[in-house]
């Protein structure tokens, strides 16, 4: 079987950003509290006149540039993301048309594992590439957050996410040439976190014409914190464990680490539970906030565009998502 690469990575940050001074204000806080309060010190949102695909468009360009390829050398285009830009059609089918591929046969469809679908959708693409069903697969993840987040109730929350765009272009593998080899992907969910992170509103939960007050209460996004962490603290070192047994790996073997930007508390518990030295992991969220499905895929694009990723290095990805799932991928570089 053929295994599968990342050729290239592409991102897009939205075009304004936000210090947590200027919300400050809003709020009618002191200055300082919601960097105190939440760790962020400022977060990307999307600038007037930019859409979800708009900034994904510009993102699957850059990955594809990075990898010498243009829309037309692609086989399958995976949308992956949390919130799409509408339940139906499958926001795919707009990245494909903005990519200028509406007379292409080309498949194209939605992956959601919340802030791991980025990294489902890279199990998805390694199945096709490596049965032969694709040469070359188009992950895109864009996310704009500030549509529903609850600054009224819960403001902590709210100020942790920032709206952006990353993507991945995956084919073939060439050790000698590749950017990044795929070793392992892994996920597992742990479905008693269901509730534990939710924007239950707009499928099939809250019917809008029998309870429009049920359905504006709940369209907004809520998260347990505390019951996450939980959750989190018992499995992902395990977990981690079990993804590096798998890919053949010892802890001291990983060069670098990409996690996902879930909040700066986050970022700081797993890499004291899970022993990894501060220095190989990249931490970005303090200044961009949490992309959701664009984090781990942004933190990638900037660290190799930073030069932090050789040749040679093993990656770790590693992540959490509502569900609640963790996720994982191990790339040689």
């Amino acid at each position: 079987m053929q295994q599968s690469a990342i050729l290239g990575t592409g991102s897009q940050a939205g075009g304004k950003q936000v210090l947590s001074t200027e919300l400050d204000a809003r709020l009618n806080k002191r200055a300082g509290w919601l960097e105190d309060t939440c760790g962020v010190k400022s977060r990307s949102m999307i600038a007037s006149g930019e859409t979800q695909e708009s900034l994904g468009a510009i993102a699957a360009h850059s990955a594809l540039d990075d990898a010498g390829l243009t829309p037309d050398d692609i086989d399958l285009i995976l949308f992956a993301a949390a919130v799409g830009r509408q339940p139906i059609p499958a926001t795919a089918a707009l990245i494909k048309r903005e990519l200028g591929l509406n007379k292409s046969p080309v498949p194209a469809f939605d992956i959601n594992a919340t802030c791991l679908s980025a990294v489902a959708a890279m199990d998805v693409a390694d199945m096709y590439i490596s049965t032969g069903r694709a040469a070359r697969v188009l992950i895109v993840a864009s996310e704009i957050a500030s549509r529903a987040l609850p600054w009224q109730d819960d403001p902590a929350t709210a100020g942790l996410f920032g709206d952006g765009a990353a993507a991945i272009v995956m084919g073939q593998s060439d050790p000698s040439s590749s950017p990044l080899n795929t070793n392992r992907v892994l996920i597992e969910t742990w479905a008693q976190g269901y509730d534990m992170c939710a924007l239950a509103a707009g499928g099939t939960r809250y019917d809008y014409h029998e309870e429009p007050d049920a359905f504006d209460a709940n369209s907004f996004f809520r998260m347990d914190g505390h019951a996450l962490f939980k959750l989190t603290r018992t499995n992902l070192p395990r977990f981690i464990d079990r993804l590096l047994q798998l890919s053949g790996w010892q802890q001291k073997d990983v060069n670098i680490v990409i996690p996902h930007q879930a909040s700066p508390l986050a970022l700081e518990h797993m890499i004291r539970k899970c022993g990894f030295a501060r220095e190989k992991v990249v931490a970005t969220v303090k200044e961009t906030g949490n992309l959701i499905a664009a984090s781990i895929p942004a933190t990638l694009d900037l660290a190799r565009r930073q030069g932090r990723i050789r040749r040679g290095d093993k990656v770790l990805l590693i992540g959490t998502s509502a569900g609640v799932s963790l996720g994982g991928a191990t790339l040689q570089a």
